[in-house]
């Protein structure tokens, strides 16, 4: 399976599970632990574990292996790690204090910043 064919399926169950503020970042060229990230939110403790719980099933059921999985005992964040691509759900509050979206879509030391 490619990373482009896993993360189409990490973003139709993500949808499915009603995550909000769904974003992709290429890591293409910025690091070589995966090819894409995934930052999306939940509501709550509760529907951020639920989110985690079905994609990790749904990954599960696609033949994908069981995904590795870290934060579900607080349900405040939650990181997916699927292989080729890495999934964080949060609450909202956490997510903006983290703000990885800014952190994973700096510009790399090759791309040519106008001063």
């Amino acid at each position: 399976m490619t990373s482009q064919n896993l993360l189409d399926i990490i973003l139709s169950c993500l949808d499915d599970a009603k995550a909000e503020d769904v974003v992709t970042i290429d890591l293409g060229g910025k690091t070589s632990i995966a090819d894409y990230m995934v930052v999306s939110s939940g509501r709550s403790q509760r529907h951020v574990g639920a989110v985690a719980d079905q994609l990790s099933s749904a990954l599960k059921d696609e033949g994908l292996g069981k995904a590795r999985v870290e934060g579900l005992p607080n349900c405040d964040w939650v990181l997916i790690d699927a292989g080729d691509v890495i999934v964080h759900i949060f609450r909202p509050e956490v997510r903006s204090f983290y703000n990885l979206e800014k952190l994973w879509s700096a510009n790399t030391p090759d791309d040519k910043v106008a001063v």
